[in-house]
C-alpha cells in the first residue's frame, strides 16, 4: 500500500461542515413537498458549490453514480479550488431522498474527506453490512455468523439477555428471513425505509439511540460512508460487496477490487484518519430536522475527527 500523505484535518474540518449545511439549508424548501428528484437535485448543487469553494485538490471516490448517470458530484470528478492538499471525498448530498420528501425521520446530507488514496473506491453496488459500537473486543460479532448468532454473541458481551438487544435493519424484502431469525432470539428490531448511514452512526451511541447493531444489505457507497462516521465515533464495521450481474463485477475492476469475496472492516474501508459532517435535514434520533422560520433557516451539524476522537455539534442560523 502506498504511503498516505499527512492530512491535516483541523484546518479543513470547519470548512467541511460548511459543505454539509449548504447541502441541508439547499434541501429545506423541499422537506414533505413529495419531490424526490427536486430534493436531490437541490443538496448536490449546495454541497457542489460548497465544495469549489474550499482549497483542496479534491477527488470524489463515493458519489452520485459513475459519470454518465451523475452530472454532478459523479464519481472521479474533481472539486475544490486545485490550490490545497490532495484528498478523497466521500459524500452523499442526501442521505434519505424519501425521507425528505414525506418528512419522515432521520434525513442527512453527509460527507467525508481524507487524504489521497485513504478510501476505498467503492463500486456502485450493494454490501452486506455489520457495525456495533465501540467497546467490545475485536472478533465479538462476525459477517461470518448468522443474523441470530451475532445476537446472541452481543448479548454475552453485553452481560445482557437478547431480549435487551435492539438491531436496525432496511426494511427490504430480502431481509425477510433476517428479521424472522433476529426476531427469534427475543431481540427487538428497528426497520428503517432508507438511510442507513443513519443506521450504522445510531449504533455508536445506543444509549441515545436504542439501537446496539446494525445489519444487512445495502448500498456500498453508503458503507464507505458508515465505515468512516464509526472511525470517528467508535465502533466496529464489517462489509462485503455483493455482485448482481457481470456489470458490478466490471465497475468493481475498475475501481481497482480484484478480490470478490472478501470481507472489509472499518480500518480497511477508511485507512487512514477521516474528518466526517453530517448535517440534520428532517428531525431524527441522532439530531434535530432544519427548523424554517420567517427569515430564517436554522441546521444542526455534527463534525467529528478520527485523529483526536472529538465530536462536535454545532448549530448554525442562516438568513433566507
Amino acid at each position: 500500500m502506498a504511503e498516505i500523505p499527512e492530512f491535516h484535518d483541523r484546518m479543513l474540518s470547519l470548512g467541511l461542515a460548511r459543505v454539509s449545511e449548504a447541502a441541508a439549508i439547499a434541501s429545506a424548501d423541499f422537506i414533505g413537498r413529495g419531490d424526490e428528484k427536486a430534493a436531490d437535485a437541490a443538496a448536490v448543487a449546495g454541497m457542489r458549490e460548497q465544495l469549489n469553494k474550499l482549497d483542496i485538490s479534491g477527488v470524489v471516490v463515493i458519489g452520485e453514480g459513475e459519470r454518465d448517470e451523475a452530472p454532478m458530484l459523479y464519481i472521479g470528478e474533481e472539486v475544490g479550488t486545485g490550490k490545497g492538499p490532495g484528498v478523497d471525498i466521500a459524500l452523499d448530498p442526501l442521505e434519505g431522498t424519501t425521507l425528505t420528501a414525506n418528512d419522515m425521520p432521520n434525513a442527512l446530507t453527509v460527507i467525508a474527506m481524507g487524504p489521497r488514496g485513504s478510501m476505498l473506491h467503492a463500486p456502485d453496488t450493494y454490501m452486506e453490512k455489520l457495525a456495533i459500537g465501540p467497546g467490545f473486543k475485536p472478533g465479538t460479532v462476525t459477517l461470518d455468523m448468522t443474523p441470530a448468532e451475532r445476537v446472541r454473541r452481543l448479548a454475552r458481551a453485553k452481560a445482557c439477555s437478547t431480549e435487551d438487544i435492539t438491531c436496525c435493519i432496511l426494511d427490504r424484502d430480502r431481509h425477510a428471513e433476517m428479521i424472522e431469525e433476529v426476531r427469534g432470539t427475543g431481540a427487538a428490531i428497528r426497520l428503517i425505509t432508507d438511510g442507513d448511514v443513519a443506521g450504522v452512526m445510531h449504533c455508536a451511541e445506543p444509549d441515545l439511540t436504542g439501537i446496539d447493531m446494525y445489519m444487512g444489505i445495502g448500498g456500498a457507497p453508503e458503507g464507505v460512508l458508515g465505515a468512516a462516521a464509526l472511525k470517528c465515533m467508535g465502533g466496529q464495521f464489517f462489509g462485503r460487496l455483493i455482485f448482481r450481474n457481470d456489470d458490478e463485477k466490471a465497475r468493481a475492476t475498475r475501481a481497482g477490487i480484484t478480490d470478490f469475496d472478501r470481507i472489509y472492516d472499518r480500518d480497511e474501508l477508511v485507512q487512514s484518519d477521516v474528518i466526517f459532517a453530517a448535517s440534520g435535514v428532517t428531525d431524527g434520533s441522532l439530531m434535530p430536522g432544519i427548523k424554517r422560520e420567517v427569515g430564517h433557516v436554522t441546521v444542526e451539524t455534527i463534525l467529528m475527527r478520527s485523529k483526536t476522537g472529538s465530536i462536535r455539534r454545532m448549530i448554525y442560523r442562516n438568513p433566507v
